[in-house]
């Protein structure tokens, strides 16, 4: 178990690093493109993009299939998710923190105090603001998928493990095949993801997601004739699949600046920025039921059509968070792009190169944001899933240990958990996002210190020190991840040992029903408020440094902790509140017996 723990730490971590080194190396190339066309720009881009996403889900299916044929457990695999996920966690809260510390600290002076462009290069934070991109959409995000992607797995195969001797094998290995199946489906839809002079790179990049989701579909209708599967893990998988596309163009719907909530927010910044941010806030409130439906449409109809066929329902719930997440390699491809050109976009700016190009850069990066927001919604949602999943797998493991299991309201231990557990996503935003705040202020004043000595740098005749804002954005993020880790690892083991396994059960389901509520809303809020300033900033409602756009300005950054800190990483916490929960719950179900 610690041996799988180490390597599945390695895996994400591997994943990470080479898409950072081919982001970095992209951004630069992207910029230079750009020069040329659309076209060749937004190929070399995705086609970076596309390394991340390849690779990720590549070492997650190479990482959980080599530990399953060597130990031939399932329950060894937990170990290699777990040290994704906890490798998850740090990266993308981590990065998160660190990524907005700077892209807050940038704007709020740059912008909003000075004036002067987004990625000025006179702004000492512009260099941290660019490697918090990298930091946090590429790796962290990249993570934060690998993550849910593995847990998916393991929680199917958990289950699997615990049928009929006669089952037990093929149940246990199907989830491999599906995600198997997904890389090849990802490799053959990424394909066909172009995009002419004129043409919109978002239009591109959905054609690539629902042409690699038929492609999967028409697989897994195969594996089933061919394979002699049940019919219902099709249908499964089908359903989740499904659910998933409609959870991601509804969060294009509340983030595309081709849409009502995006256009009305911008038109009404022209009010203030209280009125944006009340406004962003609402729809993101609203943007919540559209995904919660689709995942109780799919937990209800994989659970039933399972459970007709004769198998236990809630292994179609697991299977329809492995079919949401079998396409991973095109959903984090189209991901990894997004902070590639928004990259590009500021060393266009920074290099001083022809407007043409920068405008070309703004409408690969307007796309790019959309991209983030339905990747975001897309992992939010499977987690949902994976997590209901993974509670099945604690409740067997408790049981398979010698220890009923009972979660019920009636019974006060087990609210008591549901309440502890409904706390936890909230606090845990909240000590990210003042992190977030506490460090930017630091930076803000290093920023203003930096202008006020040396006025030479606002008159382009001297050089600011971007080093010391990369430093600040790093040491702070550092030291700001204990109490969030604590949070994640131990609580759920202090309420499984002093209050028992029912209310750790408990402890769970609050954990869930919050943490998937606060992630949707923050993720699309976030998304929201970003695009209603580029919007603005495209030449709509006075245009960059009219009073609208100060006011979308003031709302992007109240947002920007919301999409790329705080909203993404809760469901790498769920998914390690979970995971911790079934890795212990052998000796939380001895430790209570006695």
């Amino acid at each position: 178990m610690a041996i799988s723990f180490v390597v599945g730490a390695l895996c994400s971590a591997v994943a990470g690093y080479m898409g950072m080194r081919v982001a970095v190396e992209a951004n630069v190339r992207t910029a230079t493109a750009a020069e040329q066309s659309l076209e060749s720009a937004f190929r070399i881009s995705f086609y970076a993009g596309s390394v991340l996403g390849l690779a990720m889900v590549g070492l997650a299916v190479i990482g959980m299939s080599v530990i399953f044929l060597v130990t031939g457990q399932a329950h060894a695999v937990l170990g290699f998710s777990f040290g994704a996920s906890t490798l998850a966690l740090l990266a993308k809260a981590g990065g998160g923190i660190y990524t907005k510390t700077a892209d807050i600290a940038a704007d709020l002076v740059g912008k909003v105090e000075i004036g002067i462009p987004e990625d000025d290069p006179r702004n000492p934070a512009v260099v941290a603001d660019n490697v918090g991109d990298n930091v946090g959409d590429v790796a962290g995000m990249g993570a934060d998928i690998f993550d849910s992607y593995v847990a998916s797995t393991v929680a199917v195969m958990l289950l699997g493990a615990s049928f009929a001797e006669t089952l037990q094998y093929q149940y246990t290995v199907i989830p491999l095949i599906l995600c198997t199946l997904g890389v090849f489906a990802s490799l053959l839809g990424i394909q066909f993801v172009r995009v002419r002079e004129g043409g919109k790179p978002g239009a591109a990049l959905n054609r690539g997601t629902i042409i690699t989701c038929i492609i999967y579909i028409a697989m897994l209708l195969v594996l089933v004739f061919l394979g002699h599967v049940n019919m219902a893990i099709f249908w499964s998988a089908f359903v989740g699949i499904v659910a998933g596309v409609l959870i991601g163009f509804t969060s294009d719907y509340f983030t595309n600046d081709q849409h009502k909530p995006v256009q009305q927010t911008a038109k009404e910044s022209t009010s203030g920025s209280a009125i944006t941010i009340i406004t962003g806030f609402s729809y993101g409130l609203i943007s919540i039921l559209p995904s919660i439906l689709g995942v109780v449409i799919a937990t209800l109809i994989s659970f039933n059509v399972t459970q007709a066929s004769g198998l236990p329902g809630v292994y179609g719930i697991g299977v329809a968070a492995v079919g949401m997440l079998a396409i991973s390699g095109m959903i984090v491809s189209a991901d990894a792009y997004g902070p590639i050109v928004d990259n590009a976009r500021g060393i266009a700016e920074m290099a001083g190169m022809d407007h043409e190009v920068i405008a070309r850069a703004d409408v690969l990066d307007s796309a790019g944001n959309t991209a983030k927001a339905i990747t975001k919604g897309f992992s939010i949602s499977a987690a949902a899933l994976t997590v209901l999943a993974l509670f099945a797998a604690y409740a067997e493991v408790v049981e398979a240990n010698g220890m009923a299991i009972t979660i019920s309201l009636r019974e006060p231990l087990v609210v008591a958990g549901v309440l502890l557990g409904a706390t936890a996503p909230p606090i845990f935003s909240a000590l990210l996002m003042l992190s977030v705040t506490h460090n930017a202020f630091d930076m803000i004043e290093e920023i203003r210190r930096q202008f006020r000595e040396k006025p030479g740098i606002l008159a382009g005749t001297e050089m600011p020190d971007y080093d010391r804002c990369v430093g600040l954005a790093a040491q702070g993020a550092l030291s700001s991840l204990v109490l969030p880790t604590f949070l994640a690892v131990g609580l759920p083991l202090l309420v499984g040992f002093v209050l028992g396994p029912d209310a750790l059960g408990g402890f769970l389901g609050g954990a869930i029903f919050t943490g998937v509520i606060f992630a949707l809303f923050m993720a699309n809020a976030g998304g929201l408020w970003d695009n209603a300033k580029k919007y603005i900033e495209s030449g709509k409602f006075g245009g960059p440094g009219s009073e609208a756009h100060k006011a979308a300005v003031v709302g992007d950054t109240v947002g920007d902790p919301f999409k790329d800190t705080a909203g993404p990483s809760i469901n790498t916490l769920i998914t390690v509140m979970s995971l911790v929960s079934s890795l212990f719950a052998p000796i939380i179900a001895v430790f209570h017996l006695f």
